[in-house]
């Protein structure tokens, strides 16, 4: 199978193929860099990290772009509330940002570009699209004419009459209520070092173009994969898509979005209150264990965020790395080279293949993880050498191998209990497997009794029996 990746714009899976074989381009929305990071922020910038690894394993040269937005409405308004620089506010922030990204393990991106450093490509992009008829001045500002492009809507599937307002301008300055802003004269009050000089007067890009400008500064006028959050469709790259097309360019063959981070069924974010910084988290738990539950639920499936899965995703982190180091110390540790050239299981690779189907490639690593306990309980050193290699390739392209240097030391004690745990725990599963298979139900019972005492529950299912803390399950 090869890989296929779902097409927002298309709404359907299609088999991936890059615009020059070997090579991939993308574009992801990174953050704007007006607050600290929480938790929602993070779930693109791990699924992305998992295309990238993913791609790489497959043999592709990825060139990944993550810009930030450093200046914006908000950005300017919470600076001036604090009494600082919107330079300084902002850079405080990206900051935190590119901290929050390395503790999860996130690779750095090949290019992170800023958008007021790039105003150049900007001012002429503008321009373009005013000299082909795309664009309009109006009061020192310029706007995107929406009419003027036939196409505009096709990325979200929305026709343009049932489209509401652009809100970056009062209605009566524009041609169209839903036309959008590409540059922003300069307002009364604003700092004037958060301006710029243009043909049309001082002022700042508006969100959208900036985008536009960086992709192609950096992929050029076409590229494979354009990515971010799912609230980023609209307007955000429906406005990209549109402004960018209009000026001439092929842009985006291929838009991914990644679903939500939700608490009690709302999405994650500072206006409603309920974002959970990533510093707050990281705490409490170990960064793997959030990258772990940020990675296994699919991209594009909601993650309702809470205490429970955190301590879930903690345990379950405990046990791989728990095993990886016992099987370490029992038959020695693969080398970072050996974990790279590694054959990974055929299932893995058609789980990661169809449009990184995280969840079921995380079930083949937890057989590997079984098939592992068992060697290790039958002392089975080959079997158990083989295991290891598998379990850390496979976590290795997940970003979660805890062999690698960026989880070195993240074994705490509590980790290495709760390996122990799972090593003695697996022979129990192993016993009782091998119990029902002989059809001697007493003493099956009588083994999953025993556990039950002990806090340990049990839950039978056709990948196997799976076991957890009594309180967790």
């Amino acid at each position: 199978m090869t890989l296929h990746l779902f097409d927002t714009a298309t709404r359907q899976e299609r088999a991936f193929a890059p615009l020059v074989p070997g090579k991939v381009g993308i574009y992801l929305c990174g953050p704007t860099v007006q607050g600290s990071p929480h938790v929602g922020h993070l779930r693109s910038a791990v699924a992305f990290d998992v295309l990238q690894r993913w791609l790489e394993r497959s043999g592709y040269a990825v060139t990944m772009v993550r810009n930030v937005t450093d200046i914006d409405d908000k950005t300017l308004a919470k600076a001036a509330e604090a009494g600082a620089e919107w330079w300084a506010w902002a850079l405080r922030f990206e900051r935190e940002f590119q901290a929050a990204y390395a503790a999860v393990g996130v690779l750095p991106p090949a290019a992170e570009p800023r958008a007021t450093g790039h105003l150049p490509e900007i001012v002429e992009l503008i321009e373009k699209l005013i000299e082909r008829g795309h664009a309009y001045v109006s009061e020192g500002s310029v706007y995107f004419d929406v009419r003027s492009y036939p196409a505009y809507g096709a990325l979200t599937n929305q026709g343009l009459d049932d489209l509401s307002p652009a809100a970056d301008a009062p209605s009566e300055v524009k041609r169209d209520p839903r036309d959008f802003a590409l540059w922003k004269a300069r307002k009364d009050g604003e700092p004037a070092t958060a301006s710029w000089d243009s043909p049309w007067g001082p002022g700042r890009p508006g969100w959208h173009i900036e985008c536009s400008a960086m992709c192609r500064r950096y992929l050029g006028d076409a590229f494979d994969i354009h990515g971010g959050g799912l609230d980023l469709r609209f307007p955000h790259h429906e406005n990209e898509q549109a402004q960018s097309r209009a000026a001439g360019y092929d842009f985006a063959q291929l838009w991914m979005h990644s679903a939500w981070v939700t608490q009690s069924g709302a999405k994650m974010s500072k206006s409603l209150g309920n974002g959970l910084l990533v510093s707050e988290v990281l705490t409490h738990h170990p960064a793997p264990a959030l990258r772990l539950a940020l990675a296994q639920v699919h991209y594009r499936s909601m993650l309702e965020y809470s205490d429970a899965t955190m301590d879930d995703a903690a345990a379950t982190w405990a046990r791989l790395a728990g095993f990886v180091s016992r099987a370490s110390e029992r038959v020695g540790s693969p080398t970072l080279e050996d974990v790279a050239r590694a054959v990974l299981p055929e299932a893995f690779v058609e789980a990661m293949d169809d449009d990184l189907a995280v969840p079921r490639a995380v079930a083949v690593v937890h057989d590997a993880v079984r098939t592992g306990h068992a060697a290790l309980t039958a002392g089975d050193a080959t079997a158990l050498a083989a295991s290891l290699l598998e379990v850390r390739a496979m976590l290795s392209v997940l970003g979660l191998d805890p062999g690698s240097p960026e989880w070195a030391g993240t074994d705490s004690s509590a980790s290495g209990a709760m390996g122990a745990l799972d090593t003695l725990v697996q022979a129990d599963i192993e016993a009782r497997a091998q119990a029902r298979a002989s059809k001697d139900w007493a003493a099956a019972d009588a083994i999953r009794d025993r556990l039950a005492a002990a806090g340990i529950v049990l839950e039978d299912s056709s990948e196997g029996a799976r076991w957890s803390l009594a309180g967790e399950a």
